[in-house]
């Protein structure tokens, strides 16, 4: 049972924004920043649309939510309104499959960070995939140590 009636549901949901969301786009950003990684571009216009991309490298990075897009981190899953939710997941996990497919048959790399992966906690598993997929030169101010 939701804790909040259908209307503020509604209002809640209506109101997340899938560009400049604090937990995902803003916060990769502040990764970024914090250990120098230069050379990305946000919200390139290209189809897809990637979150962020390194046009001379041919990554595409993409920052998915886990509630919208099916990862089953928290285990989230709305009572009310079920098979809509299922269905809405299922479509967004079948178009992230497609779209990965696309830039990959273009000679794209493609990176995707779960919101998961952002919190603090998460984030030595973060710096790892950050740095094992991105090229030296973009990464040569992530720490090898521990401490993201």
């Amino acid at each position: 049972m939701d804790i909040f009636s259908a209307k503020k549901r509604s209002a809640i949901m209506r109101n997340i924004k899938s560009k400049k969301n604090k937990s995902t786009e803003l916060r990769l950003i502040e990764i970024f920043r914090r250990y120098g990684i230069k050379g990305w571009r946000r919200n390139y216009s290209v189809k897809g649309r990637p979150d962020f991309v390194f046009l001379s490298f041919k990554i595409a990075v993409f920052v998915d939510g886990c509630f919208w897009h099916g990862h089953d981190c928290r285990n989230t899953r709305p009572a009310d309104h079920r098979d809509y939710w299922e269905k809405k997941r299922e479509a967004n996990r079948r178009r992230d499959a497609e779209v990965t497919a696309l830039f990959e048959n273009r000679g794209w790399q493609v990176i995707r960070i779960w919101e998961c992966e952002l919190k603090k906690k998460n984030e030595d598993r973060l710096k790892e995939k950050i740095a094992g997929l991105l090229p030296t030169s973009l990464n040569s101010n992530v720490p090898a140590d521990e401490n993201m």
